[in-house]
């Protein structure tokens, strides 16, 4: 046979087995690709672990531990590491916390699937078998737990204190953990929304000057702009009455551009006194309805408050705070009862919102404008003005703050609290382990995989920790299997101890959407066996 005819005969099974190897060099590259991503973000994880340096492409510097901050400004390229970012957001926004955790459970869980792959098993068994063991790992994780009430305020706080103790403001937590407590008991509804909480409810001010400890809560808004002076208007105002205007504080203007010649001064001074006429009509209408505050919202038009309006006010004792931000008017809105008005003629009293006290306070150097004792509000509000000496400092404690609330938010959401430290995962592990004896066939190796990945969470723990990972994950097998499920890592004791009675406590809600997130992220993964790129 001539070497032409045997090239042909042979093309066709090298090209068969072209075909079967790329879609496992295509999954080999995205687990690599996702790993790398899960490496990069664990030397972050737990009370012990070290902060990453950011740099924007503004310019921008932040210093932060918190998984979905660091991932969300990391530059990720590769279309499966991007999944890994997805799966820290989803994360944040359904429990505020344990966004590191989720990518290196989802790392661990990659690795376990990448062993099983070179072992022949098919990757839609794979799958499958993950999701198994999620869903039952969830199953152990609520036995676990233990069911807390929310007038249990000291449990509530421990938990804080816990989500508080791997931050970079861990020092400040005993001041800012029953703060965020509070804060959340202060805005739940527990007769019309027992199990939700709206943190959108809660506003974080953040305001140079003081140090963290300045940090306070208030029961009312807290705005940002300043009570207008200039004018000589009031800055403290009680039995407040307060209208939320869209409309410009000026004379009228055309549509078209024109100009007007005016060749005497008599006729100047009339259109003069028509404009101040007009002014004065608008704030006596403004007057007249009762309203004794007045927010303005900000407009693209310089003039869109005249400083002959702003004298008016004054005299009228109306307190005047103008360029309300667009964003804050639906919030702002909603918290005082008011309703926005868009013109003059509709400036009627029952559109106003009512407070017993409107002030504007000077402490630490910068001034605020609290507003309190709020009626007839379709929501409860409070603030959180935020204090430090830098705005590093500032970004770190309003993130921080965030996952705090976060977590009682997940307490609220599903009420029973468990241990920290590494003991849900070791305690999982074990059941499948044990579990993955008594399956047939392939589900079996799937199962002890998975269940070897979630090992991942202590053994980094004590890494970070500076602990020999290897002794100190033998000892927690050892005292599980003697039932001491509760036993997991302690920081303090440096090495294995019943992480409940020391108080290192988490709602269960963020490892049940933990393993939950990081099993779906692997099944989708696992079932990409090509990338296309469109134009």
């Amino acid at each position: 046979m001539s070497s032409a005819a045997s090239a042909a005969k042979t093309a066709p099974s090298n090209a068969t087995f072209k075909d079967k190897e790329k879609p496992q060099e295509v999954r080999n590259s995205n687990i690599l690709a996702a790993r790398a991503v899960a490496d990069a973000i664990k030397t972050s994880l737990g009370p012990k672990g070290m902060d990453k340096m950011i740099k924007t492409g503004k310019g921008k510097i932040i210093i932060s531990n918190d998984g979905h901050t660091i991932l969300k400004h990391m530059a990720v390229l590769h279309p499966a590491a991007k999944m890994l970012v997805d799966v820290s957001k989803a994360q944040d926004v359904e429990a505020g916390d344990g966004t590191t955790s989720v990518v290196v459970v989802t790392g661990a869980l990659l690795g376990a699937a990448e062993k099983l792959l070179k072992k022949g098993i098919h990757p839609t068994i794979i799958a499958e078998s993950f999701q198994r063991a999620a869903a039952k790992s969830v199953e152990i994780l609520l036995d676990m737990a233990q069911k807390i009430s929310l007038d249990d305020r000291e449990a509530l706080i421990k938990a804080a204190s816990t989500s508080l103790s791997s931050k970079i403001v861990s020092q400040h937590s005993n001041l800012l953990a029953p703060l965020s407590v509070d804060s959340v008991l202060k805005v739940h509804d527990r007769v019309n929304n027992p199990y939700s909480v709206d943190l959108n409810d809660i506003r974080i001010i953040k305001k140079l000057g003081g140090t963290i400890d300045d940090t306070e809560l208030i029961d009312g808004i807290v705005l940002n702009q300043n009570a207008i002076k200039s004018a000589g208007g009031p800055i403290r105002v009680e039995k407040a009455k307060i209208g939320l205007i869209q409309f410009q504080l000026s004379p009228p203007k055309p549509d078209m551009e024109n100009n007007i010649v005016i060749n005497d001064y008599r006729q100047m001074d009339k259109i003069l006194k028509e404009e101040r006429a007009y002014l004065l009509n608008m704030c006596k209408k403004i007057k007249k309805s009762k309203c004794n505050v007045l927010l303005i919202q900000k407009s693209i038009l310089r003039d869109a408050v005249n400083d002959l309006a702003l004298h008016f006010l004054s005299k009228l004792n109306i307190m005047a705070i103008k360029e309300i931000e667009r964003d804050e008017v639906e919030f702002i809105a909603k918290s005082l009862g008011c309703k926005p008005i868009a013109d003059i003629d509709s400036f009627t009293e029952d559109k106003l919102g009512q407070a017993d006290l409107i002030e504007e306070t000077d402490s630490n150097g910068s001034k605020i404008v609290k507003i309190t004792g709020i009626k007839q509000s379709t929501s409860n509000t409070v603030s959180v003005i935020v204090r430090g000496a830098n705005n590093l400092v500032l970004d770190e404690t309003e993130r921080s703050i965030h996952d705090a609330l976060c977590v009682i938010r997940c307490i609220v959401k599903e009420r029973g609290l468990i241990a920290g430290g590494g003991a849900p995962e070791i305690e999982v592990s074990r059941q499948l382990l044990k579990l993955s004896r008594e399956l047939p066939g392939t589900e079996a190796f799937c199962f002890k995989g998975y269940a070897e990945a979630l090992e991942i969470i202590p053994v980094i723990l004590a890494e970070n920790a500076g602990l020999n990972s290897i002794n100190v994950v033998t000892e927690l097998r050892n005292k599980h299997e003697n039932g001491e499920k509760y036993a997991g890592i302690s920081v303090r004791r440096s090495g294995a101890s019943n992480t409940f009675t020391e108080n290192v406590l988490q709602p269960v809600l963020v490892n049940i959407s933990a393993i939950t997130l990081a099993s779906e992220c692997v099944k989708s993964i696992l079932r990409i066996d090509d990338i296309t790129f469109a134009r």
